[in-house]
């Protein structure tokens, strides 16, 4: 999925919008997760200032799928 969001000359992520989802769900949890970073702000003329920034953010399944498998 990817993100898109602003760094602040704080360094926190703020305007968080989703530019392309996977599901609802794993739309907000990523949005949640990337409120939490904190990042070194933009530079310009010495100056902190606000940076806009696409995120792409990965998941994976810690379990595999049953595909194939059989039941007893």
């Amino acid at each position: 999925m990817v993100l898109y969001a602003v760094v602040d000359p704080d360094g926190m992520i703020r305007n968080v919008r989703v530019i392309r989802s996977l599901d609802p769900v794993l739309d907000e949890n990523a949005m949640k997760a990337v409120r939490q970073w904190k990042f070194k702000p933009g530079m310009k003329d010495g100056k902190p200032v606000p940076v806009a920034a696409s995120i792409e953010v990965t998941f994976r399944s810690l379990h595999p799928p049953d595909i194939g498998q059989k039941k007893n």
